[in-house]
């Protein structure tokens, strides 16, 4: 079946709304309190938020296979670091997963780094979430180890993982 990488506009931003709502409840659901998923929720997706993310330079893309729409990417270049491409989301249905679509989506990413002269790629990962494997299979290594206070009495506890040129 066909696989297509398309960038999204903020016409586009409900669907990546929509997903997450499917996405975020089975992929966190060992990892967060119910509470804590519905904030971060409301506080990364909400339209206002991904309207805001899209002007402060991030850049959506969606993975389509026969024109249905399972998976998404948002980027950043120079962020937080000159040089270095920050991966701020990358998610696939469930349903989806085990067909090669995030491992794609990762292709997508460094490839955009490359051709952007980026000397390197960070993202941030839940220090619980089994993602943190792939991230490393693929190459990338943890940087650091880090809790953002995102309010509400909430923390992120993740690793900051890196994949350098």
């Amino acid at each position: 079946m066909k696989t297509e990488i398309r960038s999204l506009s903020a016409i586009d931003m409900p669907l990546v709304q929509e997903l997450a709502y499917k996405i975020w409840p089975i992929a966190y659901r060992e990892i967060l309190s119910k509470a804590q998923l519905d904030y971060m929720l409301n506080w990364m997706y909400s339209l206002n938020s991904l309207t805001q993310q899209l002007q402060e330079g991030h850049k959506y893309y969606g993975i389509y296979e026969a024109e249905e729409f399972l998976g998404f990417l948002d980027l950043q270049l120079n962020y937080p670091f000159e040089n270095e491409l920050k991966i701020n989301k990358i998610y696939v249905l469930s349903s989806s997963q085990g067909k090669g679509l995030g491992l794609k989506l990762m292709r997508f990413a460094l490839e955009t780094a490359r051709i952007s002269a980026m000397q390197s790629v960070s993202l941030q990962v839940n220090r619980h979430n089994k993602a943190k494997d792939f991230y490393a299979k693929i190459g990338f290594t943890v940087r650091e180890e880090k809790k953002f206070d995102i309010g509400n009495g909430y923390f992120m506890d993740d690793f900051v993982m890196e994949y350098r040129f």
